[in-house]
């Protein structure tokens, strides 16, 4: 029957979701703490707890010598001679070490009838301590495993604009620069966040998480859309920014899927769902092409393009769209131009083509702040799109309306 100590053990174990080895082991330093404390003894000291009975023993460990050195400087405390080493006894009386030779290591029982009050409240510290630590080591190691992937949380406070959201029984924050502008988060909110990072610190792990991070939109992907989580369709790029617009393109890794489909799925219902988890966040599923004229073209979904001329030394995509399509490309100060040149890794120069003869005819591009320059790929989400040839003259055609691309979360 296990004893009531032991019982006490595994309690403990169970409220601060240790082992409960380390609790014992946490018990057997804090009783060497406390009997060096209360014994004053600097000897080589350990400690047992009975697993049957849960007695905690104390033990002085020895090495068994011929003869104690007469040198001054050689600390004795830790040796026995031969003849002392076997006539050692353990608590019942028994000679323990009958045939101990040169070399072995024995140990006595010095286990005290009770130890004082200071040594008990040293020994109440360590334990203390010692699963603290162990509560940290155990939450590294469990959410350590779980970076980048969405868990769920409440938020439990705001402190200077940074969220404090309890998951899992461990506490996490969500800086200003995590969150999304246009969200507001109080205390008691439940919500998804994204695993940005974990970080081990002397007070302990420091759990970042995020609703702005461009992967996220990655993982609501994946739990969304069973085609994309088993592989059939992979997301290769994806260019956001947070609480306004995002851009995702996708490519079916097998014939006969229609990838912009599959993530938008049956009335729009798969990609509605995403789009509601980020509180009306514009989502543009555009197809992904080897042909940078054709995927450029693709990225400035929803507008229609003409044409589109790719020049590789400079990675500069000139593209035309008809003169009522011009705003709609650039979009809401530039953004929808911003995202797709963030997406393709291209520099985007729109003009409409009703001007393309004319050298001082509408333009917008990257000088007039109405496009953007991609950040060298930094929107990729798997290998970087091959360079494909956009034909003889360098000059794409877009694709027909049908095979154009799909924005979820409303019109621009």
């Amino acid at each position: 029957m296990k004893s009531e100590f032991m019982t006490a053990i595994t309690q403990l174990a169970a409220e601060k979701g240790v082992p409960s080895d380390t609790v014992v082991t946490a018990i057997q330093d804090a009783l060497v703490s406390a009997y060096k404390k209360d014994q004053d003894d600097t000897r080589n000291i350990s400690a047992d707890i009975d697993p049957g009975n849960g007695t905690p023993r104390v033990y002085h460990w020895l090495t068994v010598v011929d003869e104690v050195p007469d040198e001054e400087d050689v600390d004795d405390s830790n040796m026995i001679i031969v003849e002392q080493a076997r006539k050692l006894k353990n608590a019942e009386g028994e000679i323990q070490w009958p045939e101990a030779q040169p070399g072995d290591q024995v140990y006595e029982d010095v286990t005290p009838p009770a130890f004082g009050r200071i040594a008990a409240q040293m020994a109440k510290q360590v334990v203390m301590q010692k699963l603290r630590d162990a509560e940290r080591d155990l939450v590294f190691k469990q959410f350590e495993d779980r970076k980048d992937e969405i868990v769920h949380g409440v938020i439990q406070r705001i402190e200077n604009r940074t969220a404090v959201v309890e998951i899992e029984r461990a506490e996490a924050v969500m800086p200003p620069q995590e969150q999304v502008p246009t969200e507001r988060y109080y205390q008691g909110q439940r919500l998804r966040v994204y695993v940005a990072d974990v970080r081990p610190t002397p007070r302990g792990p420091q759990i970042i998480v995020s609703r702005a991070h461009r992967l996220m939109l990655r993982r609501l992907f994946e739990q969304e859309v069973p085609e994309i989580f088993s592989g059939a369709v992979e997301i290769k790029a994806i260019a956001r920014e947070a609480g306004f617009r995002s851009k995702v393109a996708v490519f079916a890794r097998q014939e006969g899927i229609d990838p912009v489909g599959s993530c938008v799925g049956v009335r729009g219902v798969r990609i509605q769902n995403i789009v509601n988890e980020l509180n009306g966040e514009k989502i543009d599923v555009v197809p992904w092409d080897e042909d940078p004229g054709t995927y450029v073209g693709n990225a400035l979904s929803p507008a229609q393009v003409t044409r589109v001329s790719i020049d590789e030394p400079s990675r500069t995509a000139k593209v035309l769209v008809p003169e009522r399509q011009l705003s709609l490309a650039i979009g809401k100060e530039g953004q929808n131009a911003r995202l797709a040149a963030k997406l393709t890794g291209w520099r985007i120069d729109i003009k409409s083509d009703s001007h393309a003869d004319e050298g001082d005819g509408p333009r917008r591009d990257s000088d007039n702040g109405q496009a953007a320059i991609a950040s060298g790929g930094a929107a990729a989400v798997s290998e970087a799109a091959p360079d494909g040839a956009a034909g003889a003259d360098g000059v794409a055609d877009v694709p027909d309306a049908a095979q154009q691309p799909v924005t979820a979360g409303g019109a621009e």
